[in-house]
């Protein structure tokens, strides 16, 4: 018995609509990354971008549980000397971009590959309701009722 192994042709993408609205973002995140490699697919194949796009909306409106709101905080650094910068999560949805949230919790549950960067590149996370990918006719993906966890806090 061999080992099927899918190819780029046979590979049928759909785009999936998430909406991040009062549900918890780790969870969230798992899900779309799970969606964003494919793995809930029958023919799933470890090298080959097999997953769908995924379309976020309300990602401002994300929940975070305990206190991940004012102390868990992303770093990085400018490159000069003494250059390491921090801002909490909090601090980020509050601000001008509150979607990067949310794609750096996706982001960092996906591999560190040139796969990876291509898988991600089928993620879109806007911060209000609207999205201009209607054209694509995108089905619902409800992560709130899947389980009563996503939705706590």
């Amino acid at each position: 018995m061999k080992t099927y192994s899918a190819k780029p042709s046979e590979v049928e993408k759909k785009w999936v609509l998430v909406d991040a609205e009062g549900v918890v973002l780790g969870r969230l995140a798992a899900e779309i990354a799970k969606r964003l490699r494919g793995k809930h697919k029958p023919l799933f194949t470890p090298h080959i971008d097999c997953g769908d796009n995924v379309i976020v909306i309300n990602a401002d409106k994300v929940r975070l549980t305990g206190n991940k709101r004012s102390q868990s905080i992303f770093y990085w650094h400018t490159g000069y000397p003494g250059g390491i910068k921090g801002r909490s999560q909090g601090e980020i949805l509050a601000g001008k971009h509150p979607e990067r949230v949310v794609e750096k919790a996706v982001e960092r549950m996906l591999p560190k590959t040139k796969l990876g960067r291509q898988v991600f590149k089928n993620l879109r996370v806007y911060p209000g309701a609207e999205h201009p990918h209607t054209a694509q006719q995108p089905e619902v993906l409800d992560v709130a009722a899947m389980n009563e966890k996503n939705k706590r806090g």
